[in-house]
């Protein structure tokens, strides 16, 4: 998964955030009740959304499902100041029942739509099954060959399945462009 600098950033602050809030002193699970308490606690939360996107997006931790990954794929490649409207995402992203009625309240706020959108993402990162962010930088590593799981040197190793991954994310990348294209975005170039 691609990540831009801007996401890469939040991921790491937003982990933080949830794994603060999972367990007590004594490493009892606790992250239900403390996200019930931190969720009413939305009217002073607002006053963050901007500043510390990541310390308010916690209250939506499981409050989103997501319709269609490659539009998610694709926005994670945006910069904060990039981000398609709440609005526009209505078909990639839904919000549970309990989760609607905080977005209300959030998008009374000043930068409430771009506000959701960033916790979309950051729940989105979050959730992915097996997600690692990779850099543009990183895609040429490891270009000798070694780490490639081939363990008896015979060169099939896991080579295949990988491909098949890589063409995957690929395909659910250039979907998400075409939709962001559909939505009067510009397409971003692949680096």
């Amino acid at each position: 998964m691609k990540l831009s600098p801007y996401f890469i950033q939040l991921r790491s602050a937003y982990e933080a955030e949830l794994d603060d809030l999972t367990s007590d002193s004594e490493g009892r699970d606790v992250l239900s009740k403390r996200l019930a308490e931190k969720r009413k606690e939305l009217k002073f939360l607002i006053q963050m959304i901007e500043l510390s996107p990541e310390m308010v997006a916690v209250i939506f931790h499981r409050g989103f499902s997501f319709k269609l990954p490659a539009v998610m794929d694709h926005l994670l490649l945006s910069e904060s100041d990039e981000l398609p409207e709440w609005d526009s995402l209505a078909d990639a992203v839904q919000l549970t029942p309990w989760a609607q009625a905080l977005a209300q309240e959030i998008l009374k706020a000043p930068m409430g739509a771009w506000f959701l959108t960033v916790a979309a993402a950051l729940e989105y990162m979050y959730a992915k099954p097996g997600a690692r962010p990779v850099t543009a930088s990183a895609d040429d590593e490891d270009t000798d060959g070694e780490g490639d799981g081939d363990e008896d040197g015979d060169g099939d190793g896991d080579a295949l399945e990988l491909d098949e991954d890589e063409k995957e994310a690929r395909l659910r990348e250039d979907a998400g462009a075409d939709w962001m294209v559909e939505q009067g975005f510009d397409r971003k170039d692949r680096s």
